[in-house]
C-alpha cells in the first residue's frame, strides 16, 4: 500500500517539479484555502522510518491536522509527501512548510533544492519555505562557505515568492542580529522564524519582538527534551510542576504544555509515532491560562537549549539569546 501510494506521488511530483512559470502565468498556490499558518501542526524531525513517517502524516491529515512541517535534511520528504497524497484531504487545505539546507544557499542550489522538494512531497508549491540555518555550506561538505551571504540566500528566496514555487518565506534558528541584516534589505520580508521553544527555553522576550513585527513564530521542540533529545534536565513531561498544572486542566502534561505555547501566539509542531498522542494532542487547542498561571508558568524557564550544533559547525549561533553556543 505504501509503495504503491509513494510510486504514485513520485509521478505527480516529477509534473510538480518541472521549471517555474512567473507567477502571473502559474501560481498554484492561490488555490490554497489556507489563509494563515494554523497554531497546531505535526513536526516530523526524527519521527521514525518512511513507513512510519508515512502512516503517521496520513493518520494525523485523518484525524484533523492541516499542517505539516518537514525539511531537506529530515530526509523524509517522499515520505511525508506519500502520506499526505494518500490522506482525505485536498492539498489545498493543507499547509506544508519545508527547509533550505546550508549547502544549497547559493541561486541555482537553492533553485534545484526547492524544486526537489516540490516535486518529493508531490505538493505543486510549499505554503513556507525556511532558511534552516544562518550558516551555508560549500556544497556536499560541512565546511563553511564564506563566499555566499544572507542576503543573497534571501534573494533567491524572494524569486522563490515571485515565480509561485511558495506561498511565503522566513528563517529558522536566526539570532537577532541575523534577522536584522534580513529585515533591512527585505521586499518580500519574513512571514515566520522557527527556532526552539518549549517552557524549558521560553525567549518571551525575542517572541514578542517577533510578534511586535508581524513576524509568526513557530516553537520547534515545543515539548522539550523528550526521549530521544539529550538532556541533563529530568524530562519535561515528567517535571512535577507541570504534572500538576496539567492535572488542574484535566489534560495531559503534553495538551498543557502545547496550549501554553499556543495562547502565548505561537504555532506548536509536536512530533510523534503513537496515534494516541497525535490526536491527543489536538486537545491543546481548547485550553486555557489564567494570568496567574502564565506567571507560575514564567518562573520555571530554564533558559536551556536542546539543540545547538554551534560547537559541531565551528560557528557560534545564538548570540545574544539564552544558552547561545559561546565557542
Amino acid at each position: 500500500m505504501i509503495a504503491v501510494a509513494l510510486i504514485i506521488c513520485a509521478v505527480l511530483g516529477t509534473v510538480a517539479a518541472t521549471p517555474a512559470q512567473p507567477i502571473e502565468a502559474r501560481a498554484p498556490g492561490d488555490a490554497s484555502r489556507v489563509a494563515e499558518i494554523p497554531a497546531l501542526g505535526l513536526g516530523t524531525w526524527q519521527i521514525g522510518d518512511m513507513y512510519q513517517t508515512y502512516d503517521v502524516v496520513r493518520y494525523a491529515m485523518q484525524v484533523g491536522y492541516r499542517h505539516v512541517e518537514t525539511a531537506t535534511s529530515y530526509n523524509n520528504e517522499i515520505t511525508v509527501g506519500g502520506g499526505l497524497c494518500d490522506a482525505p484531504v485536498d492539498r489545498e487545505d493543507v499547509w506544508v512548510t519545508s527547509k533550505l539546507w546550508n549547502t544549497a544557499h547559493r541561486n541555482l542550489p537553492a533553485n534545484m533544492a526547492v524544486e526537489k522538494t516540490i516535486g518529493d512531497l508531490s505538493a505543486l508549491y510549499l505554503d513556507l519555505y525556511l532558511i534552516h540555518w544562518p550558516v551555508a555550506f560549500k556544497p556536499g561538505t560541512t565546511e563553511l562557505d564564506d563566499q555566499v551571504s544572507l542576503v543573497e540566500t534571501w534573494r533567491t528566496l524572494e524569486d522563490l515568492v515571485r515565480w509561485g514555487r511558495t506561498r511565503h518565506i522566513g528563517v529558522s534558528n536566526f539570532a537577532p542580529a541575523d534577522l536584522e541584516i534580513i529585515l533591512s534589505i527585505c521586499e518580500i520580508c519574513p512571514y515566520a522564524h522557527e527556532f526552539e521553544l518549549h517552557p524549558y527555553l521560553q525567549q518571551q522576550e525575542f517572541v514578542d519582538w517577533h510578534l511586535e513585527r508581524g513576524i509568526k513564530v513557530i516553537a520547534h521542540l515545543p515539548l522539550g527534551n523528550t526521549a530521544d533529545v539529550e538532556s541533563n534536565l529530568p524530562p519535561l513531561l515528567e517535571d512535577p510542576f507541570w504534572q500538576s498544572l496539567a492535572e488542574r486542566k484535566n489534560a495531559t502534561v503534553a495538551q498543557t504544555v502545547l496550549a501554553w505555547g499556543i495562547q502565548r501566539g505561537t504555532t506548536v509542531i509536536p512530533r510523534s509515532t503513537e496515534e494516541e498522542l497525535i490526536f491527543g494532542n489536538l486537545e491543546a487547542l481548547e485550553i486555557d491560562f489564567s494570568e496567574e498561571e502564565l506567571r507560575e508558568v514564567a518562573s520555571q524557564d530554564k533558559k536551556t537549549r536542546f539543540n545547538n550544533p554551534g560547537r559541531e559547525w565551528g560557528v557560534d549561533l545564538f548570540k545574544g539569546l539564552d544558552d547561545p553556543t559561546n565557542l
